[in-house]
């Protein structure tokens, strides 16, 4: 059937995280203030890199860009959901829909691309310490940042493409409190099998491929200094504990989501608040508590 003869839906209704009101009360309070959290703690991360001479090494430059990004990707979802818990109708106009399933296909992927390189830093400074100034110079910096930039577009982009495409005639309500691909794609009025595939052969294995890269780094960080750690080398490895902790908090889930085409459960949009509010929140406060050198500078700051 020819695409004019759909009647188009021109917006969706979404369903939120409960239509209790004394749970959307207190949904409103908790991510409010992990929001609050999560633009205050990665802010004062950007500027105190940005501002202290001696924060300057590629491993905080990659941090300044983890914080931005993470700013940016809770922020296409936590304020359209804030205001939603106080409406009592939540419409989302389809234009704005698919606006906001490319920005969170386009920063969550570039975080994953970012999170990558950021293994790749610590592996290379614990595994060629000698080597580490060459091979991570700030032309190389830039230069695997813009790739991870450019990566998260390409794959938002092929996404948007994919769901753009479909026709949208009938239902148009989505069990989420955000516009994602999976929801609003099983609303198409057509055969959508090839397209889930393309899908979950894309985010799942984008997800599954980076997580697989990151173990294997930390893999060849633990064989290459067994039996030789060193106080470096303990500083070295409690970098990489909490690397592997927003690993986790961010990767998991979104395994869990996008690898698995042609089944949704009633608890996915729960889950899929772990990536999206609770693993940017954790990021300040995992990269700062546990790093001495961050503290100090923010204390002068």
């Amino acid at each position: 059937m020819a695409w004019g003869n759909f009647s188009r839906v021109t917006e969706f209704i979404l369903l939120g995280l409960s239509d209790t009101r004394e749970l959307q009360v207190l949904f409103f309070t908790i991510f409010f203030l992990a929001y609050i959290l999560v633009l205050l703690g990665n802010l004062l991360i950007i500027v105190t890199v940005r501002t202290d001479p001696k924060l300057s090494s590629p491993m905080y430059f990659l941090l300044c860009n983890l914080s931005f990004i993470d700013i940016c990707c809770t922020s296409v979802t936590a304020p359209r959901m804030l205001v939603d818990l106080l409406s009592q109708r939540k419409a989302i106009v389809f234009e704005g829909c698919i606006a906001q399933l490319f920005f969170l296909h386009f920063f969550g992927s570039s975080e994953m691309f970012l999170l990558t390189v950021m293994a790749y830093d610590r592996y290379t400074a614990i595994c060629k310490p000698l080597h580490y100034t060459a091979i991570m110079s700030r032309w190389a910096c830039w230069v695997l940042v813009c790739s991870c930039w450019a990566g998260g577009f390409l794959h938002s982009i092929t996404q948007t493409l994919l769901t753009i495409q479909l026709p949208f005639c009938g239902p148009n309500t989505i069990d989420n409190y955000f516009c994602d691909v999976q929801p609003v794609i099983r609303l198409a009025c057509a055969e959508i099998y090839v397209t889930e595939w393309l899908m979950a052969s894309n985010s799942g294995l984008i997800s599954l491929g980076c997580f697989l890269v990151l173990v294997t780094s930390y893999m060849l960080i633990l064989v290459s200094i067994r039996g030789r750690l060193t106080q470096g080398h303990w500083k070295a490895l409690s970098t990489c504990a909490s690397h592997v902790v927003v690993v986790t908090l961010f990767f998991v889930p979104c395994i869990f989501i996008y690898l698995r085409p042609f089944f949704t459960f009633p608890f996915d949009k729960y889950v899929c608040v772990i990536y999206t509010i609770l693993s940017p929140v954790m990021n300040p406060l995992i990269y700062t508590l546990r790093n001495n050198e961050v503290k100090e500078s923010m204390w002068r700051l």
